[in-house]
């Protein structure tokens, strides 16, 4: 694309500049609205300075990458319901045989769960039996809290609905999400493994637990939880009469025990229908996943899984609704209008244009510059603006050499752009969560550093990075 006259250029490159400074420091004390009210202005920027018309922004918005993101944002709510991320800190605590263990649970399934209910989903519920768990066991939290951010996002990278640049990009490369998954599924394996290790060798020594501390620790977990427990003592009852007393009080108890029969088999239909409802939850779920396993629409199909499960629950559906981040909805609605902006500028596309016979994917020294520019500008202007703002570039410039090479090209972009989000704290969404997360823990609070994340995150990120390419399939 030619580029745009000089003053659209520069009024899109303002209003782009504004929406990137807010998305990336959303507290910028000289504007500190916030992401999603960033991405509004630089929408409304971009249409006020004429860069693009106002039907251009609406025809910009992607409806159906908000479906599928709206869809699985109401299954994991329904998921969570069903105690799916209890039983998955269960099992990070069930016979665990000390810190490299439990490291490598963490690792593994935070991996797995980002994978299914996305990464930052996995990393809300998760921060904080975590904490819970390197407390019990005398551990210091930093290496699980780099276990559990890092491997969410190598873990979503595996599936479109891992983490939205991936939904973006599944939508647009119209990649069936059996396809995306075996193209990825090797490295993100192998991915995991090599993440493991580096945690391992940087961190073996803090991993070593003290028996005797171990066992204090543990005894005095156990006696918070037991102090924490309310009794309800029982009440002993003084007969001061007999006869007419007696028989009242004979009726009393007979009233006592009907009642609470009465209340007991109440609790007992109670607890049969949570477990109906616990289990077609797991079936639709499961379901859903079969069905995108065999090709069909995404976003209808999350869509349909979604309201399936609103109808089974069989009650107002306003509190479960209410629980669905619709400012990431609404950010998303402005970042698509400002980044087709950008484009329209045809800065981006001159950009590209010079950087392209050196990226192209079907040499290793391609491969290599375009995961470096994909890696740098995932850290510099967030992965799903990148994936926007390349994903077409990408794609048409790999099939312009062969056709068969465009579905690996997206893969590779989804591959690098999230892998990325390991580099630095401030890379992925999910990093920030589990940092906040941990830092307002009222029992367990602990304060993840941006330099003591990214002492581990370079090194990770690049090696992970570079080990996984060569097994992306398209």
């Amino acid at each position: 694309m030619a580029l745009a006259p000089t003053a659209e250029v520069v009024l899109g490159s303002i209003a782009f500049g504004i929406f990137w400074v807010l998305a990336v420091f959303p507290a910028v004390p000289f504007l500190p609205i916030g992401r999603t009210a960033g991405s509004l202005l630089g929408a409304l920027l971009m249409v006020i300075f004429r860069v693009i018309t106002p039907e251009q922004a609406y025809a910009s918005i992607d409806i159906p990458i908000l479906s599928l993101l709206f869809g699985t944002m109401v299954v994991s709510i329904y998921l969570e319901r069903a105690h799916m991320f209890k039983y998955l800190g269960w099992l990070l605590s069930w016979k665990c045989k000390g810190g490299k263990d439990l490291l490598c649970r963490v690792c593994l399934i935070s991996a797995l769960s980002s994978a299914l209910f996305t990464n930052d989903t996995s990393c809300i519920v998760l921060t904080e039996f975590v904490l819970k768990l390197a407390r019990q066991h005398n551990l210091p939290p930093k290496p699980f809290l780099l276990a559990l951010a890092s491997c969410a996002n190598i873990g979503s990278s595996a599936t479109p609905i891992g983490n939205p640049q991936n939904l973006v990009i599944a939508v647009q490369s119209k990649i069936s999400f059996g396809k995306f998954l075996l193209g990825i599924l090797p490295a993100m394996l192998i991915g995991v493994v090599i993440n493991i290790a580096l945690l391992l060798c940087m961190f073996w020594n803090a991993l070593k637990v003290n028996k005797v501390e171990e066992e204090v620790m543990e005894e005095a977990v156990d006696e918070d939880e037991v102090s924490s427990h309310k009794f309800s003592p029982a009440r002993m009852s003084h007969l001061t009469q007999e006869g007419a007393c007696g028989d009242d009080a004979g009726k009393n108890r007979t009233r006592t025990k009907i009642a609470s029969l009465q209340v007991s088999d109440v609790k007992r239909l109670l607890s049969k229908k949570a477990l109906i409802l616990k289990g077609c939850v797991y079936l639709v779920t499961i379901g859903m996943l079969i069905s995108l396993l065999l090709g069909l629409n995404m976003s209808w199909t999350a869509i349909c899984a979604a309201l399936a499960l609103v109808v089974i629950d069989f009650q107002d559906a306003g509190p479960c609704l209410d629980k669905v981040s619709y400012s990431l909805l609404i950010f998303f609605c402005g970042m698509f209008i400002t980044v087709d902006g950008f484009n329209q500028t045809g800065l981006p596309g001159a950009l590209w244009n010079f950087m392209e016979p050196y990226a192209r994917i079907n040499h290793a020294s391609g491969v290599v510059v375009l995961s470096l520019v994909i890696l740098l500008l995932s850290n510099f202007a967030s992965n799903v603006p990148t994936v926007l703002l390349l994903g077409a570039q990408v794609a048409k410039s790999a099939a312009a050499v062969s056709p068969a090479d465009e579905p690996r090209a997206w893969l590779i972009l989804a591959w690098v752009s999230t892998v990325a989000g390991n580099l630095s704290l401030l890379g992925s969404a999910a990093n920030l969560i589990v940092c906040e997360q941990a830092r307002r823990s009222q029992l367990f609070g602990y304060t993840l550093t941006f330099f003591g994340h990214i002492v581990f995150g370079v090194p990770s990120t690049l090696i992970v990075t570079a080990i996984g390419l060569p097994l992306i399939r398209g």
